[in-house]
């Protein structure tokens, strides 16, 4: 028995009305078997080849959005799950690439057949919700017993480049070893160049799950190499260390991640590294920032923890972010179960209140004004050398920050 959200029954019921039969399949069946929670549900439906009809069954349940007629999917979203309906079809291969197949709808398919076109055993299982039954036509619940993961079959499985990755990604995240027919179809994939194939996004997709879903990344980036993948660095320890301290971020701990992967990278390197998989700006000059910084916990702390240092590099980066990086690469380097220099950071940052923030300025531009100023290109000047003084200790409250900008302006 799969125990899938009975609020769900409410539209289970309305499409057995209509004779229509809905199949959980997928993601979410797979999951519950690991133990593992999910909101978002695959839902096959057989007996229904009209997009109008199945819309007009759904609406009354939220908004239905149809998102690919020639993939036969519409979503709803319900009660904080994510739905997606989809119609039983056939994938047939027609040109090189990820999306390179022709969809045909067939919903008069028994589900075995409407299967075969998955890529693993373990994303083939279903749920007849109507008949309270498991459907498992290739042995899937075997496969995740013994922790192995297969293809539904390896020649269809070869059409598709991104496969590859996908193999690789849940084979570290659930901690399955890859059946050896699987791996030499993906070596023999990647050796024939396949993954040049797909678009650099689908391949990042991909491999932000194998960065932010793994509990040891780094086993994912080993069979890659195995594989014959150039998508590879030396620092794969290091990412193994962040995953035990990611945040509640995903862009915070994506950011983290590809600065460990590429930490001890020029910042030539490391954007060519980060561009085989994004153009995303904001990504690539936040990375490369913890990276170029990646030694300040330590310089710091060498040269004697001061609040000034410590204010000014709150001026360049979260404290909190560098702090898990530099101590995931000093982890990865040493047997040592703490790390001072961290730590002591840690304890001063939060003391000043600048883990996730800078210095609050004191004196702030109306301040100026205040005094009689005209705006010009000194405001910058003088803020920046009041924020100076701040940092420096020079007053710590906003009376002693007026009496100094006074003094300072000889008014």
């Amino acid at each position: 028995m799969i125990n899938y959200p009975h609020k769900l029954n409410v539209i289970f019921d309305k499409l057995k009305s209509h004779n229509i039969k809905p199949i959980i399949v997928g993601g979410f069946i797979r999951d519950f078997l690991l133990g593992i929670q999910s909101k978002d549900i695959d839902i096959e439906i057989y007996g229904i080849s009209s997009f109008v009809q199945l819309e007009n069954l759904l609406k009354e349940f939220g908004s239905v959005n149809i998102v690919g007629k020639s993939f036969g999917v519409c979503k709803l979203y319900f009660e904080d799950y994510d739905l997606d309906f989809s119609f039983p079809r056939r994938d047939n291969k027609i040109k090189n690439g990820h999306k390179g197949f022709e969809i045909e709808i067939d919903t008069n398919l028994d589900f075995k057949t409407a299967t075969s076109r998955r890529d693993f055993t373990i994303n083939s299982i279903g749920y007849d919700v109507i008949e309270k039954k498991i459907l498992d036509p290739f042995n899937a619940i075997d496969d995740l017993k013994h922790k192995v993961l297969r293809a539904v079959d390896n020649n269809s499985f070869a059409q598709d480049p991104l496969r590859v990755l996908r193999a690789v990604q849940f084979s570290t995240r659930f901690e399955l070893k890859i059946d050896n027919d699987l791996f030499l179809t993906c070596k023999d994939m990647v050796s024939k160049k396949m993954l040049d194939e797909l678009p650099k996004e689908r391949v990042f997709e991909e491999i932000k799950k194998l960065l932010l879903y793994s509990k040891k990344p780094s086993e994912g980036f080993k069979l890659l190499k195995e594989l014959g993948s150039d998508i590879y660095t030396g620092n794969i320890a290091v990412i193994d260390e962040i995953s035990k301290q990611l945040t509640t971020n995903i862009q915070t701990n994506l950011i983290l991640m590809l600065s460990g992967l590429c930490y001890d990278f020029n910042e030539k390197q490391a954007e060519n590294f980060i561009f085989r998989f994004t153009n995303e700006k904001v990504l690539l000059n936040e990375t490369t920032k913890l990276i170029e910084l990646h030694n300040e916990i330590d310089n710091i702390y060498n040269n004697g923890v001061t609040d000034y240092e410590l204010y000014k590099l709150a001026t360049k980066v979260k404290i909190s972010k560098l702090l898990i990086l530099s101590s995931s690469i000093y982890f990865a380097k040493n047997e040592s179960k703490t790390y001072k220099a961290g730590n002591d950071i840690y304890e001063k940052a939060k003391e000043l209140n600048i883990l996730n923030k800078k210095l609050p300025p004191l004196i702030i531009g109306k301040d100026i004004l205040k005094c009689g100023f005209e705006p010009s290109v000194l405001f910058s000047k003088i803020l920046h050398v009041a924020y100076e003084a701040q940092m420096q200790g020079k007053f710590k409250s906003r009376k002693e920050a007026l009496v100094w900008l006074k003094d300072y302006l000889k008014l």
